[in-house]
């Protein structure tokens, strides 16, 4: 048997804690790396998350400020059409209104007028029946109510041509006035941008 002298034993001994310790060391230093790692990999997700969090917020403040501008802009297109429509409206019935008078010039409207007093006539049947044309056609009263064997009078006030008729028993307004057809015709009048005119 071998007998270990004292600094042998020593050497012996150091070199078994500096084994120890390094095994210790060496293991400890794992487990932190790996805390560390997992540590890191926590703040990967974390950051990925905030990430996406952030990038989503930012996306929908986009999109609703794209919408808003979107919004206003359909408003300011729809208020330019509507100033558009308005103007062309005005300026077509400024056109039928010029057609109108040129056509009451014409053997056409003098039958028209005639017509209409024969349609008064037979809608109010036996009632009494008040026809008014207008100032304007004051030259066609005459011979209009000596065809029509009626008593037609001439309106105080312009109607732009045509006839009204009233019969004050039924409280009936039979009203053929060219003012009332052009105001019916705004009322209902709208562009179809698809190249067609309503009215």
């Amino acid at each position: 048997m071998n007998v270990l002298t004292t600094e042998e034993k020593l050497e012996h001994f150091q070199s078994f804690c500096m084994e120890d310790a390094r095994n210790r060391s060496a293991k400890m230093l794992d487990e932190y790396m790996s805390a560390l790692e997992q540590t890191f990999a926590e703040h990967q997700e974390d950051a990925k998350r905030h990430a996406q969090m952030q990038l989503q917020s930012e996306t929908e403040k986009i999109e609703r400020e794209i919408n808003k501008k979107l919004s206003i802009e359909q408003i300011n297109i729809k208020r330019t059409l509507g100033h558009k429509n308005d103007e062309l409206k005005d300026k077509l019935l400024v056109e039928v209104k010029d057609m109108l008078e040129h056509y009451m010039d014409t053997p056409e409207y003098q039958k028209l007028l005639e017509s209409q007093v024969a349609y008064a006539k037979k809608v109010a049947g036996d009632e009494e029946l008040i026809i008014y044309m207008d100032p304007v056609d004051e030259d066609k009263v005459r011979r209009i109510a000596f065809h029509q064997n009626m008593n037609i009078k001439v309106s105080e006030y312009s109607f732009m041509g045509g006839t009204r008729a009233v019969i004050p028993s039924k409280n009936i307004l039979i009203d053929n006035s060219f003012q009332a057809k052009l105001e019916e015709v705004k009322q209902n009048f709208k562009f179809d941008f698809g190249g067609k005119i309503h009215g």
